[in-house]
């Protein structure tokens, strides 16, 4: 037995946002964001997509989005690279779907929460230990909540969720572990599949379900990623690695400024590696400076 891997928009997608997908969601719903209460009883999945209402603003494309039975408004976002300003983007689809959610002539009353819930297959925050993290508005001496606190962001991060199948207790921990494990499981672990809706997960995730033209559509964007994720790494290293070449070249003209007055320009590229020539523009900047 083989599953797709749930990581990807495809699979995302058709597990958690399909018509047939409304109990799972909700299951996975109360997992992330209510610690596995039985919080939501009820939902709507609707179209992910925001065209813009307004010319010249961003369309958004999310993954999954949902209308809890309070109105309150679930967006829910899978992302794998770590693309420039995606916390931006984070904030622009809350504030997107928050503001949008009036028609003409309604007053802000009508104005229901939204909750963006993101998945990240990358580090969001470094410096955090926690995998999961939760923003709101809150006044900055004394942490008072804000009365009006409709925007509330969930960060869930796949890399820092280290469990193991036997060390998995709650129904949150199954379903990060389903999320971040499952493409690479040969079967249900026994300890996820007394939950009907994480079996029911599994069996729409299940590669025998799927058509040939799925699967050949999914390895595609599989690669894609991989080769994404390739891009970003080797141009993150380069990045380092200039940075370090950077910082070299400094220490040596460092070096090199206090040796100007005690040795010639051969002297001073043997001692410090630096080329003759960058020694003679050293010692004319310097010498220009005073």
């Amino acid at each position: 037995m083989r599953f797709i891997n749930p990581k990807t928009d495809y699979a995302f997608k058709k597990i958690f946002g399909s018509a047939e997908s409304k109990d799972i969601l909700i299951s996975f719903l109360n997992a992330l964001i209510y610690n596995g209460n039985s919080t939501i009883e009820d939902l709507e999945i609707i179209n992910p997509n925001l065209p813009p209402k307004v010319e010249g603003l961003k369309d958004t494309y999310l993954d999954v989005k949902a209308k809890l039975k309070n109105g309150t408004l679930v967006i829910i976002e899978m992302q794998v690279l770590n693309v420039q300003s995606f916390g931006k983007r984070v904030v622009f689809n809350a504030a997107k779907t928050y503001a949008f959610q009036l028609q003409k002539g309604e007053g802000y009353r009508m104005l229901k929460p939204v909750i963006a819930l993101t998945l990240t297959d990358f580090e969001m925050f470094p410096g955090r230990h926690q995998f999961t993290s939760r923003f709101v508005y809150r006044e900055v001496s004394d942490g008072y909540v804000y009365p009006e606190n409709d925007i509330e962001l969930i960060f869930v991060e796949l890399p820092k969720f280290t469990k193991d199948i036997e060390e998995l207790e709650t129904i949150t921990d199954k379903w990060i572990y389903f999320i971040k494990s499952a493409r690479s499981l040969d079967e249900v672990p026994t300890n996820m599949d007394n939950i009907p809706e994480l079996h029911r997960a599994f069996e729409i995730a299940n590669q025998a379900n799927l058509t040939l033209e799925e699967l050949e559509d999914l390895e595609r964007r599989e690669m894609f990623i991989y080769d994404q994720q390739g891009a970003v790494a080797l141009g993150r290293e380069e990045g380092r690695e200039e940075g370090r070449q950077e910082g070299k070249k400094e220490e040596q003209r460092a070096i090199a400024k206090k040796l100007l007055t005690l040795l010639d320009d051969e002297a001073i590229a043997a001692t410090t590696g630096l080329s003759r020539e960058a020694v003679r523009e050293l010692r004319q900047k310097e010498s220009e400076n005073l």
